[in-house]
């Protein structure tokens, strides 16, 4: 086909898992955001009792090691704990421009498009600062890994 040009199209897809998601969930902003979300006053009441001026003990040996007030975080064994996650970190699309992201709770998928390698690499890094501002902003933590190619 003599004429027809070619688009020659580089994926890539930047893996992202969240270090301690569940467990450093900042309560203040949880509740910003499920208000944003339209939760009814009565029931961010409810999570505000639920989150605020709650403390846990540790006991070691038999010994109560002292009580400590919680800060952050969604308790174990919640069945709302997966739901609270992704209502904290729903926004991370939102600070994509030129990427999508696929989550799955605190794993996240970011596929990204360019036409050449060198374009690629320029939005992969772009792209990264826009969500570590995110996470900075929101308290999180990514997991990194380092990888050694021998």
């Amino acid at each position: 086909m003599a004429g027809r040009s070619t688009l020659t199209v580089v994926n890539g897809v930047i893996f992202i898992d969240l270090k301690e998601a569940f467990d450093t969930i900042d309560h203040s902003l949880l509740i910003r955001k499920l208000h944003k979300y339209g939760v009814a006053t009565s029931s961010l009441k409810r999570f505000e009792s639920y989150f605020f001026d709650s403390s846990q003990n540790c006991s070691i040996n038999g010994h109560l090691a002292g009580v400590a007030l919680v800060s952050c975080g969604v308790p174990e064994g919640s069945n709302l704990r997966p739901l609270l996650l992704l209502v904290y970190i729903n926004g991370v699309p939102n600070c994509l421009s030129s990427a999508s992201a696929r989550m799955f709770v605190d794993d996240t998928n970011i596929i990204l498009a360019a036409s050449a390698i060198a374009d690629l690499e320029i939005v992969v890094n772009l792209e990264l600062r826009k969500l570590l501002c995110w996470l900075v902003i929101n308290m999180l933590n990514l997991n990194v890994f380092r990888l050694n190619l021998w």
